[in-house]
């Protein structure tokens, strides 16, 4: 079998594969922001509550304060802040971030393809690293439907979450992209989708997207937001990956499939860590396991989380007599994006 990690350190250690199927709890979440600050100290992180706390920081007028107010606002609990003085600063950002546990939702407010490439590889590389999180970036205002899933293209990772539109020429995109990322921290259900969901602090959009616009974007891997009758909402959640290698993959297309996923296995991996922090590797050991396991999984089951599991299989690796396998799979709740009425008028 392939190895699940090459690390020596004792723990619990997870790998998942996905593959297509044929045919909000109080989940409130910890957001991470790196954005230019003209007041905080570049590279330091701060730990905010609440929107006093981040004015006390930065200024009530500085930018960094405003995304700040609207994560706390959409849903986060609480906010873990990193000012940038230029832009050569996000790199060190974003590894500042990536080290910090308990993390959910990371955001950004550069526009520029190159940093959000960053700010990917900084969540996928915590990702592997036990500590699962997601990105959420913006748009550049007045970036055209086919600029927009050309950037999703070149972000490509169920780990990223590309919004549109921006909220004007000048405040750009990046309040959008911290309401969507609260409005995920707030989720208390990782399988409820997150179309539909109200977004709060964004008073406007540059543009309402006509419907072709809408189609095109999500089939691209883009999640469209808009304001009607005074209210934000996300149209859908999708995340950029929408190919494998050169090939057309839709398998992490909806946003919730990387959020159970993201729920279940650290779900897993933690329940075994609490109970068999020091054990034996013997049949009875192992029996134990597969138990815990399968309590874990019809929790995820009974709250819908998942739609079912396939058998807990645990076993002792011959060659490595101090590593216990635990092999499962199961299946993601789908959200209910769409109602067909099918209709027959007697007149």
């Amino acid at each position: 079998m392939e190895r699940v990690t090459n690390h020596e350190r004792p723990g619990v250690y997870s790998a998942y594969t996905a593959t297509a199927a044929a045919q909000r709890g109080n989940r409130r979440g910890v957001a991470a922001v790196v954005a230019v600050s003209q007041k905080g100290t570049a590279g330091t992180l701060y730990a905010l509550g609440s929107y006093r706390q981040a004015a006390e920081a930065f200024g009530a007028e500085d930018g960094l304060t405003a995304l700040v107010k609207i994560l706390l606002a959409n849903g986060a609990a609480r906010v873990l802040a990193v000012p940038v003085a230029e832009e050569s600063g996000y790199a060190a950002a974003f590894a500042l971030v990536q080290e910090q546990e308990g993390v959910n939702v990371v955001v950004c407010d550069s526009e520029k393809l190159a940093v959000q490439q960053k700010l990917r590889d900084s969540v996928m590389s915590a990702s592997a690293e036990r500590r699962e999180r997601i990105a959420v970036v913006a748009g550049a205002a007045g970036e055209t439907a086919e600029a927009l899933v050309k950037r999703a293209g070149e972000l490509n990772s169920e780990r990223v979450v590309l919004v549109a539109p921006a909220v004007s020429q000048e405040a750009g995109g990046a309040w959008v992209a911290a309401a969507v990322a609260g409005a995920i921290c707030g989720g208390s259900d990782p399988a409820l989708p997150l179309g539909g969901a109200e977004l709060q602090g964004i008073s406007a959009l540059e543009k309402r997207l006509d419907e072709s616009e809408v189609d095109a974007l999500i089939r691209g891997g883009v999640t469209p937001v808009e304001r009607v009758g005074g209210r934000c909402w996300v149209i859908r959640g999708v995340t950029t990956r929408t190919k494998t290698g050169q090939a057309s993959d839709q398998t992490w297309r909806d946003l919730t499939t990387i959020l159970v996923v993201d729920d279940v296995i650290p779900g897993v991996r933690e329940a075994l860590r609490a109970r068999f922090p020091r054990a034996k590797n013997t049949a009875q050991t192992r029996g134990a396991v597969q138990s815990l396991v399968v309590e874990v999984l019809e929790r995820k089951l009974a709250a819908e989380v998942i739609t079912g599991y396939d058998a807990v299989e645990v076993t002792a690796l011959a060659d490595e007599p101090g590593i216990c396998l635990v092999t499962f799979g199961f299946t993601v709740t789908h959200g209910m994006d769409q109602i067909w009425l099918s209709a027959e008028v007697t007149v």
